[in-house]
């Protein structure tokens, strides 16, 4: 039988005003928020800018990984990422009008003395981050409700 690994609870609080959030992830804490010209405070990185944050932590710790293993001269990996809305004029069996796809553009920056081949395979190997591999999937988000708190 495999065991589950016990995966910590990442906790987001809200206040009443005001559309900061307080994220806590074990003794981490941060701020997420939206651009004063939507109607945030600017106080911290928006929720997409964490999502790009969390693919390209991934990507970068597991090109660094695989790199080590195999004793190749990586010296430091830059990942560039861009989220787009990318409307679809041309879809054939879109529901609504507005039909849109989400991109996100993804440019790696591979330090050292590196062959073309090597530079070649992390790219393959980029594409298999587990984030990557999980925003490529069927992600299903199952929402309950707690308990009235007053």
């Amino acid at each position: 039988m495999v065991e589950a690994l016990a995966v910590p609870e990442v906790v987001v609080r809200g206040g009443a005003l005001g559309l900061q959030q307080r994220i806590e992830a074990g003794a981490h804490q941060w701020v997420a928020d939206e651009p004063t010209s939507v109607g945030g405070g600017g106080t911290g990185p928006t929720p997409y800018d964490l999502l790009l944050g969390a693919l390209g932590a991934c990507t970068s710790m597991t090109l660094r990984l695989y790199a080590d293993r195999r004793k190749w001269p990586l010296e430091g990996v830059v990942v560039r990422l861009r989220h787009n809305r990318v409307h679809r004029e041309d879809c054939i069996n879109c529901e609504k009008k507005d039909a849109s796809i989400e991109q996100v553009e993804r440019t790696l920056e591979l330090k050292g003395p590196l062959t073309e081949e090597q530079r070649g395979h992390l790219l393959g190997i980029a594409e298999r981050c587990p984030v990557h591999q999980t925003l490529q999937h069927t992600l299903s988000v199952h929402t309950t409700l707690a308990p009235a708190v007053e």
